[in-house]
């Protein structure tokens, strides 16, 4: 069913090749057949994998973005009735910016958009924004080709 609202990380896990530490995202606040909305406070965590000792570097919301496309994939996918994990690899980055060089841990959540530009059974291709307190971080567009598994 398109358009279900607030899904917490329970209900999606398990249809994303992420896990442990390395998913990081919390929620689903919103999501339709070509679009999602994702929240998370992953990135204030300490023992983050990406982190380092000045924080998160902004580069990484690029992961954020992508790990949104691969829940927004697997909800699509399981509202058609398909309900495996299919693993991607993301394979391009492009227009890319970075309002910001480090998240900043106390400015509150990350709000993690993305909307499916193209996608077919080899591929997808999302545009990406991440945003916290209002305020862009981070945007751009990536593409992920499906692995045969």
């Amino acid at each position: 069913m398109w358009g279900m609202t607030m899904l917490d990380k329970t209900d999606w896990a398990h249809l994303i090749p992420h896990a442990g530490s390395m998913s990081l995202l919390d929620a689903v606040v919103t999501w339709d057949e070509v679009s999602i909305h994702a929240v998370s406070d992953s990135f204030a965590h300490v023992d983050h994998p990406l982190r380092k000792p000045d924080g998160l570097h902004a580069v990484h919301l690029a992961e954020y973005g992508a790990q949104a496309m691969a829940v927004h994939g697997a909800l699509s996918a399981r509202a058609r009735g398909v309900e495996v994990v299919r693993s991607g690899r993301l394979v391009s980055l492009r227009d890319v910016r970075l309002a910001v060089e480090y998240v900043d841990t106390g400015a509150g959540r990350l709000d993690i958009h993305a909307e499916r530009l193209f996608a077919d059974d080899s591929g997808a291709q999302y545009a990406f924004r991440i945003e916290q307190g209002g305020r862009s971080l981070a945007d751009g567009r990536a593409a992920v080709i499906y692995v045969a598994s």
